[in-house]
């Protein structure tokens, strides 16, 4: 209980530092975002629009830095992540909210499928050391080694241009009107497979790479040695001693990705102009809006320390050489 309220603890002291520096950095960008509004309005607006627009946005000049940093912290306590200034007057929540669900069915299904498929490869590949499948490291290797933007102009021009498959861009058909209805989740998933395709094919292959040098090393361990000298079967040795323990350094990293799950492949989206919040976080980026560009951050940053807690109870659960009390 003791390492579970330390730990807790310095997730939460990281939470703070990084809700600050997410207040902090965008602040520190050049230009004017509200001059940037403005200007779409083709300067149609009055001085005391204008006036009223950097009072909305925290960003009138009458505020110091440190009362903007304090409303800030009462806001999001509030649940309130302010307006976007590219989506105005609609609110950072909304445009989250409709943009997270693409990134998590799309990033969450790739990264889980591809963990399992990659780590199940790797336990059998190093455990086959010298096997057909062994001597496909190198192939792996220069998969993992390709960049995702890079493959998916190429699944593009052969899948979407070429062959004409696939759709080349977008999240579902035109006129199809999103809810839950066959219709819409057809179109979803039938825009979303080559996407998901180029991410499990450039992701399995690192897990398998990291997988199976962890079970290189983990075989020759005494205990997997004792285990095989007992008479134990191949297979319980394999996953129960070996597998069980060469696993540990990809959990953290399973964790880590699912953290980042929520932040979503920003070059896929990008190349497929897939709605998810990576491409959301973008465009935000592009117009300088301080609001959704925080907002974006910080459900990226909560993942990723939710993400690593788990990791840090499943490394509990799985080694006991973790556990402080013990």
């Amino acid at each position: 209980m003791k390492y579970l309220l330390q730990r807790l603890a310095f997730y939460a002291l990281t939470a703070w530092a990084a809700i600050t520096i997410n207040f902090v950095i965008p602040r520190l960008m050049p230009g004017d975002p509200v001059q940037a509004l403005i200007n779409r309005f083709q300067g149609q607006l009055s001085t005391r629009a204008i006036d009223s627009l950097r009072t909305l946005f925290g960003l009138d000049d009458e505020k110091s830095l440190w009362q903007q940093y304090l409303d800030y912290w009462g806001n999001l306590f509030r649940g309130d992540l302010g307006t976007s200034f590219t989506f105005f007057p609609t609110g950072v929540g909304e445009i989250i909210g409709q943009s997270l669900p693409w990134t998590l069915a799309l990033m969450g299904v790739t990264t889980i499928v591809s963990f399992v498929l990659g780590t199940v490869i790797g336990i059998y590949t190093g455990w086959r050391r010298g096997s057909w499948l062994d001597g496909m490291l190198p192939v792996t290797t220069f998969i993992s080694s390709i960049p995702y933007f890079w493959l998916g102009l190429l699944s593009i021009s052969l899948f979407a241009v070429q062959w004409r498959i696939f759709p080349a861009s977008g999240g579902h058909d035109a006129g199809v009107v999103p809810g839950l209805s066959w219709e819409f989740i057809s179109s979803a998933l039938y825009h979303a497979t080559l996407p998901a395709i180029t991410i499990v094919i450039s992701a399995v292959a690192g897990w398998i790479l990291g997988m199976r040098n962890m079970m290189v090393s983990v075989s020759s361990e005494d205990y997997v040695l004792v285990a095989q000298a007992k008479g134990l079967s191949e297979r319980r040795v394999m996953v129960a001693y070996a597998a069980r323990n060469a696993i540990l350094p990809n959990i953290s990293n399973f964790a880590l990705s699912l953290g980042f799950i929520v932040g979503g492949t920003l070059l896929v989206e990008m190349v497929f102009s897939y709605p998810g919040i990576g491409y959301v976080l973008f465009q935000a980026v592009g117009a300088k809006d301080y609001p959704l560009m925080q907002g974006v951050f910080l459900i990226i940053t909560l993942a990723v320390l939710a993400a690593n807690l788990l990791a840090d109870l499943a490394y509990m659960a799985l080694d006991p050489r973790t556990r402080r009390e013990a």
